[in-house]
This record gives structure tokens, C-alpha cells and sequence, in this order.
């Protein structure tokens, strides 16, 4: 049996980031149940940076992981990790009051937000239809997350640091022994340390369950997304992020081609999930409806599962109900652009160091995040 100070069950962003900042200090192990780290919802994600998305906790978070982003450490990664995009939120003549609500509630958050012309639209964006766009704003400041190289340069730390990474690791069982703290049973054999932080994503309720700790209710949701060509000669990389006003889809560049979601939040089950051909049609056909575009073929489809807490905030902290037992779940659309921060806290809970300074002084209290709230 292995030993160590912390072991993480699920290797994706939030297991990830929590490893790599505990193993400047502590010996950490990550579990991950698939071949490869980061396969679910980290692996299909087209990540945002911006401060003004999520309720008030989000946004917090969102703003303390701003100076990791850009002044990661020394040979974090090859590539910036976060890049120009902007957001531009289109609406026909119907929707120009959810667009004004929007400007108000943005502007009330800080966010640098423009209300544009139509003609000032379809110059960022050519391919959008004079008809039906009535209106628009422009969010200038959002940036696109590079979320390949952000995974990775925390599993590269992490391993540098000491720490391991176990693939084809799936927690069969999982109990606690007062002599050795927590046990996991893996097809890579027994792991134990005397803290386990769950990091699971869609499984960390059945992960719960599986210690006897109960469960907190998340929800995992099907998010659809696809790749579509551009027309030979159409360059868009220019072009900002665009989002329907009712956020009834989105769409944005993505290294040459069009990365199309029909922003779907269906219910599922933990899974691998799969695209449904009825929300890949719905993506094209609002597509079509808002651009001058064709869709003749789909190059590439995914679907991928955002799990969400009921009150939709993260959590973070030990489980009451349960010694050495960490939550660190609920990440739904938060989770890659708040990463820096939320692996600080759970490194610095888990020392007994609580919450970073710069962070509370952001206004970030574990008590946002404490799994109690939620019982």
C-alpha cells in the first residue's frame, strides 16, 4: 500500500490545480479514473476569462486567479495563457430589452460594457446578418483561456514538486481506518493518506457516497459544442466571442474554424457524455438564422457535463461529517477561470493556513464556499 499526505480523486482542472499548489508542501497523489487526465469536462471545455461571469463569489474567485493567469510561474507553460477575444452580445429588435438588462447588470459589476450599432457589430463580426440584428454589446476586456496549457502546466508541476499521477485509477472503495487515515482500493492498488479531497466533477456525489459521507445534491448538466469549417479564405480570428442576447447560443474562433454551442444545460447522469443530434441541429439552425453561414458539414461534435451545486457557487472545505475528507467540486462553467485561486485555498485549508490574504481581502470567505450551506 502507498502512503501519502493528501490524495485527490479526479485529475481534471480542480484536481489539478489543488495538486499542484499542495505539493510545494505536502506528498500528493492524484487519482484519476480514465487513461488520461483532464478526459471529461476540463478536455472539452472553450474557456473564458472574464470577471463579470457568476454570482458574487465567482466573480471574487475569478478576479484573485487574474494575477496567476497572467504571471504564471517560471516554466508553467510554453504559451501565454490567456489571449485578446472580447465578447460581443448580439439581440434582434425582440430581445433588446434582456440586452439592456444585461448592460445594467454588467455595468453594475464593473465590467468595461458598450452598447454598439448593428453596423459596428457586423464590422467585428462580418458574417452576422443585417437581418435580423437590431443591437449589440460589446464586453472588449473578456480573454479566451489557453485550457490545454493551463492542465498541463499544473500536472507538470505537480510532478516536478514530487507528486504522482495514477491513470486507470478508478476508487473502487473508498474507507477510513483510524490507524492510517483514508484507504482507496484502485485497479493500481491500495492508496492511503490521511486526507482525501474530492475533486470527481460529475462523480464527487458518488464518490461521497462511496466514503459515507453524504452527498450535497450536484448536478451535472450536458453542455453540446462543435467544430464547423469556415468558408476558404474567411479569417476570423479577429472576431470576438458572440453570444445571443437570451444565450440561446454562442459561438467563437477556434484555431482556424468555428466552435458552435447551442449553450443546452440538459440533465444527466455521471457519464461520458455524448452529443445529441438534436442539439447539434439547434446549434446550426440558430447559427444559420443569425449569420450568413451554411452549414454543409460538421467536422467535429462533444458534449461535455458542467456540474453545478443547487445554489450554483463552488465549494470548498472539509466535510464536517467526516475527517480528512475535502470537497472541492461544483465547478459547473467557474471552474477552469477561478482554478488558480480555488487550488490556493484548498492547499492552504488543507495546511491550516486558511484563507489567503489577497484573497479575503477580495472578499472571498470559506464560509461562500463551506459544503454546509448546502444541508
Amino acid at each position: 500500500m502507498d502512503h501519502f499526505d493528501v490524495m485527490i480523486v479526479g485529475a481534471g482542472i480542480a484536481g489539478a490545480s489543488a495538486g499542484f499548489f499542495l505539493a510545494a508542501t505536502h506528498r500528493v497523489v492524484l487519482l484519476e479514473r480514465e487513461d488520461q487526465p483532464g478526459y471529461h469536462a476540463t478536455g472539452r471545455s472553450a474557456a473564458l476569462f472574464t470577471e463579470t461571469y457568476g454570482n458574487a463569489s465567482i466573480r471574487a474567485l475569478t478576479r484573485g486567479a487574474r494575477r496567476f493567469f497572467e504571471a504564471p510561474p517560471d516554466d508553467f507553460a510554453a504559451t501565454p495563457l490567456l489571449a485578446p477575444r472580447g465578447l460581443l452580445y448580439i439581440g434582434r429588435a425582440d430581445q433588446r430589452d434582456p440586452l439592456e438588462r444585461r448592460y445594467h447588470e454588467l455595468s453594475d459589476r464593473g465590467a468595461d460594457i458598450r452598447r454598439i450599432a448593428a453596423d459596428e457589430a457586423r464590422d467585428l463580426c462580418p458574417i452576422l446578418r443585417r437581418e435580423p440584428l437590431a443591437a449589440a454589446l460589446l464586453e472588449p476586456d473578456c480573454m479566451d483561456i489557453d485550457v490545454a496549457a493551463l492542465h498541463q502546466g499544473y500536472l507538470k508541476g505537480l510532478r516536478a514538486r514530487g507528486g504522482r499521477v495514477l491513470t486507470d485509477a478508478a476508487v473502487r472503495s473508498l474507507r477510513f481506518d483510524a490507524g492510517r487515515g483514508w484507504i482507496a482500493e484502485t485497479p493500481q492498488g491500495a492508496i492511503a493518506a490521511p486526507v482525501v479531497v474530492n475533486a470527481a466533477g460529475a462523480w464527487a456525489d458518488e464518490i461521497a457516497t462511496l466514503a459515507g459521507v453524504p452527498p450535497v445534491g450536484l448536478t451535472p448538466l450536458r453542455r453540446t459544442a462543435l467544430l464547423l469549417d469556415l468558408p476558404d479564405g474567411m479569417d476570423a480570428g479577429g472576431w470576438p466571442m458572440i453570444v445571443d442576447a437570451d444565450e440561446a447560443f454562442y459561438f467563437k474562433p477556434d484555431a482556424g474554424r468555428l466552435l458552435l454551442s447551442p449553450a443546452d444545460e440538459t440533465p444527466s447522469p455521471p457519464c461520458d457524455a455524448r452529443p445529441d443530434d438534436i442539439d447539434v441541429a439547434t446549434a446550426v439552425d440558430r447559427l444559420e438564422r443569425a449569420t450568413t453561414l451554411q452549414v454543409r458539414r460538421v467536422g467535429h461534435k462533444w458534449a461535455g457535463l458542467r456540474t453545478f451545486a443547487p445554489d450554483r457557487s463552488l465549494i470548498a472545505g472539509f466535510d464536517p461529517a467526516a475527517a480528512g475528507f475535502f470537497w472541492l467540486a461544483g465547478q459547473g462553467g467557474y471552474g477552469i477561470q477561478t482554478s488558480p485561486a480555488m487550488g490556493r485555498i484548498a492547499a492552504a485549508t488543507i495546511a491550516g493556513a486558511g484563507m489567503p490574504a489577497d484573497l479575503a481581502e477580495l472578499g472571498v470567505t470559506m464560509a461562500m464556499l463551506d459544503v454546509r450551506r448546502l444541508r
